[in-house]
């Protein structure tokens, strides 16, 4: 008997994007700079020098792009705002003509019965804070409330479903610890302190919108499930570790009141005592949680492995992403399964999940054929409706992403869109796994019985 994938009626079908992956023209009309547009400018940061000067020129070609939401039957678009577009400065004087991009861009959704999710930050913090220091700054709890307030006063009602920050993790183990991404630092003293300002800089967003807003708003998190490469205590060890460094470092705080113990072995002396009533700001009690899921990690002890002392060992005969990650939809349940288990019945969100493969040159077609993307979509897909039969509260997924774009230092040498972009002439042509994920929206998900 064929296997029905038919998805709830209510189930939310979306895709989403980022601000400096994909608009441009980041100093279009007053906008001030962000640390990604400092560090793509710095010699040696950036895959092939790339920059986000240009991107997908989404911020001049929304309208068109709405379009291309549109033609997959996309019922939700998660996109992000550029703080710096907002509040040049990151706090004080207000830029109209930047605030009124987002205003348009949501109108036009909503004229094409497209519901608008925002997320605040992912990742472009305006680089007159990092000047004052950035998430190393307490002040900054206080900086993103005050450009969270004025986001919800302008476009709360029109925007019903809000998130605070992106992929805190990725912030703070790319930009404060390895340096791999903005600001560039590398200090393992610093990495703790980024992490707790970002955690208190939510809650006090959230805070912000209960007391303007009147809709929905939650928080992303990235979780990577970590599985232990042998039955060795230290192995076992290991991924413990790296589980609470990368998935409960972030969550913990957000939805407990605390940070997991193995943080002070982690970090050492470099892991501070915060303060009691910090946590009391951090947890904030939040409308829906969006999880981000690319991969999974197999994991072993490894001294060398900074700062965890676990690294992960490639699986042979796997398929594995242009990125090395690999292909592992069983994951995705397990994720899923493990974050309601630890923090409750909240309502998720799957906020992002794609895949980086070769895409061959555009042809006459006119459409790009991407087997591998068509098929990482499926099995997702198909995971996620065993994890609704199982009893996970889940309610909508976003492809990752409406287009291929700036993949952040690794420049555009890896594309995730369901839509190929030429950069050169910005040319937009949908791939084979766009034509699916349509299929996949209008049948309900009934087209993965197939």
């Amino acid at each position: 008997m064929t296997r029905s994938y038919r998805f709830p009626a209510d189930f939310v079908w979306g895709a989403a994007t980022s601000a400096y992956q994909i608009e441009g023209s980041p100093l279009a009309d007053g906008a001030g700079p962000s640390i990604w547009r400092r560090f793509a400018h710095t010699p040696g940061m950036m895959a092939n020098g790339d920059t986000g000067d240009i991107a997908c020129d989404h911020y001049r070609r929304y309208k068109d792009d709405v379009q291309l939401m549109r033609a997959l039957g996309l019922q939700s678009y998660r996109f992000s705002v550029a703080w710096g577009r907002v509040l040049p400065d990151g706090i004080g004087r207000i830029n109209p003509k930047g605030l009124d991009f987002y205003s348009r861009l949501v109108d036009e959704l909503l004229e094409n019965d497209i519901e608008p999710t925002a997320t605040l930050f992912h990742w472009d913090l305006p680089a007159a804070l990092d000047d004052r220091g950035g998430w190393l700054n307490r002040d900054s709890a206080q900086w993103f409330a005050e450009y969270a307030e004025v986001l919800f006063k302008a476009l709360d009602g029109r925007v019903k479903r809000w998130y605070t920050i992106n992929e805190p993790w990725v912030v703070t183990d790319g930009g404060y610890l390895h340096g791999a991404l903005a600001p560039g630092h590398r200090n393992k003293y610093e990495a703790p302190i980024a992490t707790h300002n970002l955690m208190r800089a939510s809650g006090a967003g959230i805070q912000a919108y209960r007391a303007v807003g009147h809709h929905e708003i939650g928080v992303v998190f990235n979780i990577e499930p970590k599985y232990p490469a042998s039955n060795r205590p230290e192995d076992i060890a290991a991924t413990r570790r790296a589980h609470a460094y990368m998935n409960e470092q972030f969550a913990d705080p957000a939805l407990l009141g605390t940070y997991p113990p193995e943080l002070k072995e982690i970090f050492g002396d470099a892991w501070p005592d915060f303060p009691a009533e910090d946590f009391q700001l951090t947890k904030q009690p939040v409308d829906f949680v969006g999880i981000n899921y690319y991969t999974r990690s197999v994991v072993r002890h490894d001294d060398a492995a900074y700062p965890t002392k676990a690294s992960p060992v490639r699986q042979r005969n796997k398929t594995h992403t242009e990125t090395g990650w690999e292909v592992y939809e069983k994951g995705l349940g397990d994720t899923l399964k493990w974050f309601k288990d630890r923090y409750g019945d909240i309502p998720l969100y799957v906020t992002e999940n794609g895949a980086a493969f070769y895409d061959p040159p555009v042809a006459e077609s006119d459409v790009v054929e991407d087997p591998l993307r068509t098929a990482y979509l499926r099995t997702h897909l198909r995971a996620l409706h065993e994890c609704i039969e199982s009893g996970v509260n889940l309610k909508g997924y976003y492809a990752w992403s409406l287009l291929d774009n700036l993949e952040w230092s690794l420049g555009f040498s890896k594309r995730f869109g369901l839509y190929h972009v030429n950069f050169e002439t910005q040319e937009r042509t949908p791939k084979a796994s766009a034509k699916f994920y349509a299929q996949v929206i209008e049948s309900q998900g009934a087209v993965l019985s197939k």
